[in-house]
């Protein structure tokens, strides 16, 4: 389970940062969160493939958060795009895409299916490979953080094990549910003979802008990896809750009343080049911290 940082800055393009987008990548597939100016072109920069991409996910309709999906979405049905499209987001966008779409006399090549977040949290995708939840946060306008669970696919099989017990392939399923195997002559295989642990259970949160706050603490608890917004420095505290956002060590509190076990820091202003200071604030409070790189891809 991946993530690769598309755009980490706010509501301005600077210093050769972009608005916010980023993907998370489990099990091959690609799962993409808000879709700021630019992202289908950072994602050919870095090489991620829309026909990976079957779910795209929109924290709210600030523009940095959302401009890029129109081309994103049009790309795609110009490319011969078959394979049907999740859009969720927040309910006002989908007449404002119609309107983009029927003024162009466009008709796409595919099906987009889109899907309004729920005012509450709530599970609003339940994938064979992966969960998302949909939680609010507190901004200006409605926003929604988004938690992605990758399942576990059981118990690793060992190929040679069950050869040498002379367990049937069409048992497999079975073994990876961790049920042991009975043979015809009475031996009853241990499923650990033959199996290793398999892959575990890992939980990336987004929390989209966001004043501080701990109203989603319970969704977030015990999360691997944590991306949290500090648009601001703690010295401009009071701008960050004038204009409902975070600062990095308010960040990195939210980081450490969770429990998380990595923290990564974006969504930075454009009133700030170097960013080293942000790590630096948010690691006195949470040692773990990172200030999120375009271009470079995070284990969760």
């Amino acid at each position: 389970m991946k993530v690769t940082i598309l755009g980490n800055n706010s509501a301005l393009p600077a210093f050769g940062r972009h608005p916010t987008a980023q993907t998370v990548t489990v099990y091959g597939e690609v799962v993409l969160i808000d879709c700021g100016e630019g992202t289908q072109i950072q994602m050919q920069r870095y090489g991620l493939k829309w026909r990976s991409v079957h779910h795209i996910y929109i924290s709210h309709l600030h523009g940095d958060h959302y401009f890029g999906l129109p081309g994103l979405i049009n790309s795609m049905s110009l490319l011969g795009r078959i394979a049907p499209l999740h859009l969720h987001a927040p309910a006002e966008l989908k007449p404002i895409l119609d309107a983009i779409l029927e003024v162009a006399d466009t008709v796409l090549s595919y099906q987009l299916y889109f899907h309004a977040l729920p005012e509450a949290t709530a599970l609003i995708t339940d994938d064979p490979s992966f969960t998302v939840t949909s939680f609010p946060v507190e901004h200006r306008i409605k926003c929604y953080g988004f938690l992605v669970e990758r399942k576990t696919k059981g118990r690793k099989i060992v190929p040679e094990k069950c050869n040498e017990y002379e367990i049937p392939a069409a048992f497999y399923d079975h073994l990876k549910k961790g049920e042991d195997y009975e043979r015809k002559d009475g031996l009853v295989v241990k499923n650990d003979w033959v199996t290793e642990d398999g892959p575990a259970v890992k939980r990336y949160a987004y929390c989209a802008d966001t004043l501080f706050t701990d109203s989603f603490q319970d969704v977030i608890r015990g999360v691997d990896t944590l991306y949290h917004e500090c648009t601001y420095l703690e010295a401009d505290k009071a701008k960050a809750v004038a204009r409902y956002h975070s600062t990095a060590a308010q960040a990195a509190e939210v980081a450490k009343k969770a429990g998380a076990k990595q923290l990564l820091l974006g969504h930075f202003s454009s009133k700030y080049k170097e960013l080293e200071a942000f790590r630096e604030e948010a690691s006195a409070i949470f040692p773990n911290s990172l200030v999120s790189i375009e271009g470079t891809v995070y284990e969760v």
